[in-house]
């Protein structure tokens, strides 16, 4: 990759899966891209983490180097010729940064709302507990686990290194556009995860469509170190 748009750190994060009906995402769907799946099972995926060390085209800029971003994402690929591009579409990302709102939502098109947040790490003993949080309509949401602080890689072919290993990013415009770009990172280690809490008002924050979420359990839930991160520039599909 030449000099990328975003140069960031992505850390302790959060992913919880759930197993949806292909059909709910088909709106979200953008132009010339199909939905990837697992195994024949498709997902969306609520992550939280923290953004360190941030840099855009080489600058940090106050107050927006370390920060929290909760995203509600679901999994495409796109071919091109004998390669398959497999990557994450956000259906709608949260910060309580301004100007990461304002690049996000203006250069690259995206769905960012921007929300008080906070987060917390603490490691006790043998075990991290980590909390992602943030506030809407006077309710705080909250997405928390304790995990064994003992890394893992995640097993070719499994859930987890499916979920965590999407290496391109894909943004609706309209039926007959979208934007594409590179993400570019370490392969993810994961922490075993001891006990998780999830609590969303998923109507509010993601919408009636999504409504079915607030009743049903996770596939799965892990936490993963995460690494260095590097994102491209956006390239336009027509």
């Amino acid at each position: 990759m030449k000099k990328p748009f975003l140069h960031t750190e992505w850390r302790k994060l959060i992913m919880i899966n759930y197993e949806v009906d292909p059909e709910v995402l088909l709106a979200h769907l953008p132009y010339g891209t199909e939905l990837d799946s697992w195994n024949g099972k498709y997902y969306v995926s609520i992550v939280g983490f923290k953004f360190l060390n941030t840099k855009v085209r080489g600058i940090k800029f106050p107050f927006h180097i370390n920060f929290e971003q909760v995203n509600f994402r679901f999994y495409v690929k796109r071919k091109i010729n004998n390669e398959t591009r497999h990557g994450v579409v956000f259906i709608k990302e949260i910060v309580d940064k301004p100007v990461v709102k304002w690049m996000a939502n203006t250069l690259y098109k995206e769905n960012y709302v921007r929300l008080p947040m906070g987060h917390h790490w603490n490691k006790e003993d043998d075990q991290w507990n980590i909390n992602y949080r943030w506030k809407f309509k006077n309710k705080w949401n909250n997405i928390e686990v304790v995990a064994k602080d003992q890394l893992m890689d995640s097993e070719n072919g499994s859930e987890e290194k499916f979920i965590a290993e999407h290496y391109w990013g894909y943004i609706k415009i309209d039926e007959k556009k979208a934007y594409e770009f590179r993400v570019e990172h370490s392969p993810w280690a994961i922490y075993p995860i001891n006990h998780f809490n999830i609590d969303i008002d998923f109507v509010p924050v993601y919408g009636k469509n999504f409504e079915f979420l607030q009743s049903q359990k996770p596939s799965s839930v892990f936490l993963a170190e995460g690494s260095e991160v590097f994102l491209g520039d956006r390239s336009l599909m027509v």
